[in-house]
């Protein structure tokens, strides 16, 4: 800084005024490590008893430039994309503040990595369950397990254990968990009502000379996932039971594409600060919120 000194004291106005437009370029992009070192150096420079005076209107120049930097600089929105190794601090919020995201910061917006270290390691424990409703010559393929592609259940039930071991490479703010155990167990459930409309496939088996229709039914899948750790599993136990119904969806799509993947949800968690939960929502409360 000790050529900007030396032009404060020329009293060159179109020097200084180069000065300040070189500083306004590097403030905008640099705000925090050039405004304050630029205002301190300026005013010891201006308040220095010499002979002769800087002109006010290059102190009138500098100022504006400081201003608008300042300005710009305070409405200017950052994101962190780093993770947060550090501890958290003890919550002094009252138990009747309302909930907010862990993973966002109210104030910035920027997401985060939750810190887990003070958390107690405690035994943890999750359920999760999906289901995929198959059309009739799929699902009757999948009883006799007769699909191309070989055995359906075996290969979902694989991926869907698979799956919740990469749980934390899947989802972005997930913790990697040492998991001490994965069940993912498929069940088939035939419809009990006869079907009202064939799908495409049932119609194509119909004319080439089977008149009879047949029943539809899905696939019933419940993940459990446990562990002694500092966090939920709650997450590995969802991405098992998806993945699985993803697996049977792309074992049988070859027979018929009319699948539907139905509710994903946690049933029941254990463990942790929250304690004991069960999933207590009823399907005429889901149903109002067209899920």
């Amino acid at each position: 800084m000790s050529s900007l000194h030396m032009l404060m004291r020329t009293r060159s106005p179109m020097a200084l005024s180069a000065v300040c437009r070189q500083f306004s370029v590097v403030s905008q992009t640099r705000p925090d490590a050039t405004s304050f070192t630029l205002n301190s150096t300026v005013e010891s420079s201006c308040c220095q008893r010499t002979s002769t005076a800087v002109p006010s209107t290059i102190q009138a120049l500098y100022y504006r430039t400081l201003n608008t930097s300042l300005r710009e600089h305070s409405s200017t929105r950052y994101f962190s994309t780093s993770i947060s190794t550090a501890k958290s601090s003890p919550s002094n919020s009252s138990s009747s503040d309302p909930p907010q995201l862990t993973h966002t910061d109210p104030k910035t917006g920027k997401a985060s990595m939750v810190s887990v270290a003070d958390k107690p390691s405690t035994h943890r424990t999750a359920l999760a369950v999906s289901s995929i409703w198959l059309p009739g010559i799929a699902f009757d393929l999948l009883k006799r397990n007769a699909h191309k592609k070989g055995d359906v259940l075996t290969v979902a039930q694989i991926a869907g254990i698979q799956a919740a071991k990469q749980t934390s490479n899947l989802i972005p703010l997930c913790h990697p968990l040492l998991l001490t155990h994965i069940s993912v167990q498929l069940k088939l459930v035939e419809d009990s009502e006869e079907p009202k409309t064939n799908s495409s496939a049932d119609q194509q088996q119909q004319q080439q000379g089977d008149s009879s229709p047949l029943k539809g039914g899905r696939v019933e899948i419940e993940s459990r996932v446990a562990c002694m750790g500092n966090t939920g599993v709650e997450m590995e136990a969802l991405t098992g039971a998806t993945v699985a119904a993803l697996t049977v969806f792309d074992m049988c799509k070859a027979v018929g594409k009319d699948m539907v993947i139905g509710e994903i949800k946690v049933l029941e968690k254990t463990g942790g600060k929250s304690g004991h939960y069960k999933h207590q929502q009823k399907d005429s409360e889901r149903r109002s919120h067209g899920i």
